[in-house]
Protein backbone atom coordinates (compact mmCIF):
# COMPACT_ATOMS: atom_id res chain seq x y z
CA UNK A 1 0.00 0.00 0.00
CA UNK A 2 3.10 2.41 0.66
CA UNK A 3 4.22 1.61 -2.73
CA UNK A 4 1.31 2.86 -4.33
CA UNK A 5 0.83 5.94 -1.78
CA UNK A 6 4.57 6.95 -2.85
CA UNK A 7 3.81 6.60 -6.44
CA UNK A 8 1.12 8.64 -6.56
CA UNK A 9 2.34 11.55 -4.82
CA UNK A 10 5.96 11.36 -6.74
CA UNK A 11 3.20 11.44 -9.91
CA UNK A 12 1.58 14.44 -8.35
CA UNK A 13 4.79 16.17 -7.51
CA UNK A 14 5.90 15.64 -11.15
CA UNK A 15 2.80 17.24 -12.09
CA UNK A 16 3.25 20.33 -10.02
CA UNK A 17 6.44 20.82 -11.17
CA UNK A 18 5.91 21.06 -14.82
CA UNK A 19 2.70 23.34 -14.16
CA UNK A 20 5.13 25.97 -12.51
CA UNK A 21 7.54 25.41 -14.62
CA UNK A 22 7.55 27.23 -18.16
CA UNK A 23 9.30 28.77 -20.83
CA UNK A 24 9.54 32.12 -22.84
CA UNK A 25 11.12 31.47 -26.73
CA UNK A 26 11.44 33.80 -29.20
CA UNK A 27 13.07 33.60 -32.65
CA UNK A 28 12.78 35.77 -36.25
CA UNK A 29 13.03 34.42 -39.48
CA UNK A 30 16.50 34.10 -39.54
CA UNK A 31 16.74 31.95 -36.58
CA UNK A 32 13.78 29.28 -37.31
CA UNK A 33 16.55 26.16 -38.18
CA UNK A 34 18.12 27.27 -34.43
CA UNK A 35 14.28 27.64 -32.84
CA UNK A 36 13.35 23.95 -34.85
CA UNK A 37 16.66 22.35 -32.97
CA UNK A 38 15.93 23.97 -29.61
CA UNK A 39 12.23 22.32 -29.54
CA UNK A 40 13.35 19.09 -30.59
CA UNK A 41 15.46 19.35 -27.43
CA UNK A 42 12.32 20.19 -25.37
CA UNK A 43 10.13 17.56 -23.38
CA UNK A 44 6.34 16.54 -24.54
CA UNK A 45 5.00 17.81 -21.66
CA UNK A 46 6.65 21.64 -22.03
CA UNK A 47 4.42 23.84 -21.48
CA UNK A 48 4.78 28.37 -22.49
CA UNK A 49 4.98 30.57 -25.45
CA UNK A 50 6.74 31.28 -28.48
CA UNK A 51 7.01 34.72 -30.55
CA UNK A 52 8.13 33.95 -34.03
CA UNK A 53 8.81 37.52 -35.82
CA UNK A 54 8.89 37.29 -39.62
CA UNK A 55 8.59 40.25 -42.69
CA UNK A 56 5.29 39.09 -44.54
CA UNK A 57 2.19 36.96 -43.25
CA UNK A 58 2.98 34.55 -46.22
CA UNK A 59 6.30 33.88 -44.09
CA UNK A 60 4.08 32.15 -41.51
CA UNK A 61 4.96 28.24 -41.92
CA UNK A 62 4.67 25.30 -39.52
CA UNK A 63 7.22 24.34 -36.57
CA UNK A 64 7.43 21.43 -34.51
CA UNK A 65 6.50 22.60 -30.77
CA UNK A 66 5.52 20.89 -27.61
CA UNK A 67 1.56 20.12 -27.82
CA UNK A 68 1.25 22.73 -24.62
CA UNK A 69 3.37 25.68 -26.38
CA UNK A 70 1.47 28.33 -27.62
CA UNK A 71 3.23 29.60 -30.82
CA UNK A 72 2.14 33.41 -31.90
CA UNK A 73 3.61 34.99 -35.35
CA UNK A 74 4.30 38.30 -35.66
CA UNK A 75 4.37 39.52 -39.33
CA UNK A 76 5.96 43.08 -39.03
CA UNK A 77 4.01 44.29 -42.22
CA UNK A 78 0.92 43.78 -40.40
CA UNK A 79 2.18 45.90 -37.34
CA UNK A 80 3.28 49.67 -36.87
CA UNK A 81 6.44 50.99 -35.53
CA UNK A 82 7.14 53.43 -32.30
CA UNK A 83 2.89 54.42 -31.71
CA UNK A 84 2.26 58.25 -33.10
CA UNK A 85 5.08 57.91 -36.00
CA UNK A 86 3.65 56.56 -38.72
CA UNK A 87 6.73 54.40 -38.95
CA UNK A 88 6.97 50.70 -40.35
CA UNK A 89 8.01 47.97 -37.91
CA UNK A 90 11.23 47.97 -37.45
CA UNK A 91 12.98 43.98 -37.27
CA UNK A 92 12.76 43.16 -33.76
CA UNK A 93 10.05 45.34 -32.51
CA UNK A 94 7.11 43.76 -32.76
CA UNK A 95 9.14 40.60 -31.03
CA UNK A 96 10.12 42.83 -28.16
CA UNK A 97 6.68 44.40 -27.82
CA UNK A 98 4.60 41.04 -27.56
CA UNK A 99 7.30 39.40 -25.43
CA UNK A 100 7.80 42.23 -23.57
CA UNK A 101 3.91 42.54 -22.76
CA UNK A 102 3.80 38.99 -22.25
CA UNK A 103 6.02 38.48 -19.61
CA UNK A 104 4.41 42.00 -18.19
CA UNK A 105 1.35 39.73 -17.47
CA UNK A 106 2.41 36.50 -17.47
CA UNK A 107 5.59 35.56 -15.55
CA UNK A 108 5.28 35.57 -11.50
CA UNK A 109 7.23 34.70 -9.04
CA UNK A 110 5.59 30.81 -8.21
CA UNK A 111 6.69 29.76 -11.85
CA UNK A 112 9.61 29.10 -13.00
CA UNK A 113 10.43 30.24 -16.20
CA UNK A 114 12.96 29.30 -18.45
CA UNK A 115 13.90 31.85 -21.43
CA UNK A 116 15.52 31.38 -24.99
CA UNK A 117 15.81 34.00 -26.92
CA UNK A 118 16.48 33.22 -30.32
CA UNK A 119 15.57 36.66 -32.56
CA UNK A 120 17.55 39.49 -33.69
CA UNK A 121 20.06 41.30 -31.69
CA UNK A 122 17.90 44.60 -31.23
CA UNK A 123 14.79 43.08 -30.17
CA UNK A 124 16.53 40.36 -28.32
CA UNK A 125 18.58 43.61 -26.38
CA UNK A 126 15.07 45.30 -25.68
CA UNK A 127 13.67 42.11 -24.32
CA UNK A 128 17.00 41.31 -22.05
CA UNK A 129 16.81 44.72 -20.74
CA UNK A 130 12.82 44.67 -19.59
CA UNK A 131 13.50 41.42 -18.23
CA UNK A 132 16.53 41.85 -16.01
CA UNK A 133 15.95 45.60 -15.57
CA UNK A 134 11.82 45.86 -15.29
CA UNK A 135 10.94 42.44 -13.85
CA UNK A 136 14.29 41.62 -12.10
CA UNK A 137 14.56 38.03 -14.24
CA UNK A 138 18.23 36.81 -13.14
CA UNK A 139 20.21 36.77 -16.05
CA UNK A 140 20.96 32.70 -14.86
CA UNK A 141 17.44 32.15 -16.83
CA UNK A 142 18.15 33.37 -20.08
CA UNK A 143 19.80 32.19 -22.71
CA UNK A 144 20.73 34.53 -25.59
CA UNK A 145 23.14 33.58 -28.28
CA UNK A 146 26.77 34.50 -26.93
CA UNK A 147 27.37 36.37 -30.52
CA UNK A 148 25.35 39.04 -28.98
CA UNK A 149 27.59 39.87 -25.58
CA UNK A 150 24.30 40.80 -23.59
CA UNK A 151 24.38 38.67 -20.51
CA UNK A 152 27.31 38.74 -18.04
CA UNK A 153 28.26 35.59 -18.80
CA UNK A 154 28.29 35.91 -22.80
CA UNK A 155 31.67 38.48 -21.88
Amino acid sequence: MSTSVETRSTRAARRAARRRAQHLVTADENSLAELEAFLATLPLCASGRIFIEVPERSDIGRIQAPGRMTVTWLARADRSGEPGTGRACAPGQALARATCAWADEMLCEDAETHVTLLGGFLGTADIVEHLTGALGVGSDRIRVPERFGLLASDR
